[in-house]
């Protein structure tokens, strides 16, 4: 596999595939100069993971980071920015979010506010305060296209979330995990217009119905492989890619 980028953030990065792209980040045949793998509480029991891979892998940086809360992203840009002294932040990706199967029965106004803000207001909030080094590594990048070498913001959506195609997989309506990544996936769009002239790629990618915590165990695609895709969709995107919902295969989906 190319290259992916000199450096690359990822939110919710203690569990599931937040854990696993840091796995496979630090395997690569040229993994990347830093890999700041972020998490709500990275000294609690399931931030265990996070310490052994940072304990053989100098590149890897621990960053506690809580998507919902501006101070904590705040914080967080600052001590990114510290260690990569002086350079830009070449890929974000905004991983952490949380799920619900709520019916319109069961839904209630905290559920919905809740996913909203962890699945779209943290993104937004991440995106913002990691925006002037995200910009700073797009400036000064060798490589001129877009392209996670360059400067990338990837958003990881569902596609529960689209509204021509989310029901083929599961019928269940889901309000506040369909419509908070639905949401998502229109942030996203805005981030790829707004964000084009600075050479910033922005793009959604769906990862399959993975075996998680939050996937369950019923679901057919595992962790590994689903990285493993996610990773090849990455290190390929272009400009030809801003703004587009694909899947971890690499497939485009519809909205």
């Amino acid at each position: 596999m190319a290259p992916l980028a000199r450096s690359i953030l990822v939110t919710g990065s203690n569990r599931g595939i937040g854990l696993e792209l840091i796995q496979q980040l630090v395997k690569m045949d040229e993994p990347p100069e830093h890999i700041f793998a972020t998490c709500r509480t990275p000294t609690g029991p399931r931030g265990k993971a996070l310490k052994d891979l940072a304990s053989k892998h100098s590149n890897v940086h621990i960053i506690q980071l809580e998507v919902e809360d501006q101070s904590s992203v705040k914080a967080a840009a600052l001590a990114v920015g510290s260690l990569l002294h002086g350079k830009g932040l070449n890929l974000l990706i905004n991983n952490a979010g949380v799920n619900s199967y709520a019916t319109l029965e069961t839904v209630e106004q905290q559920e919905m506010l809740s996913a909203f803000n962890t699945n779209v207001v943290g993104p937004i909030l991440v995106a913002k305060e990691f925006l002037p080094l995200l910009k700073k590594a797009a400036r000064e990048a060798a490589v001129k296209d877009m392209s996670c070498q360059r400067a990338a913001i990837i958003n990881i959506t569902s596609k529960l979330a689209s509204i021509e195609r989310g029901f083929e997989v599961i019928k269940a309506p889901m309000y506040p995990y369909r419509a908070s990544k639905a949401a998502l996936n229109m942030v996203t769009v805005c981030f790829a217009l707004e964000l084009e002239e600075e050479g910033i790629l922005c793009t959604v990618i769906h990862p399959g119905w993975v075996k998680t915590d939050m996937g369950t165990e019923q679901a057919p695609v595992t962790v590994q492989n689903s990285v493993r895709g996610i990773l090849n969709v990455l290190v390929n995107l272009s400009s030809a890619s801003n703004g587009a919902f694909l899947d971890w295969e690499g497939n485009t989906l519809t909205w």
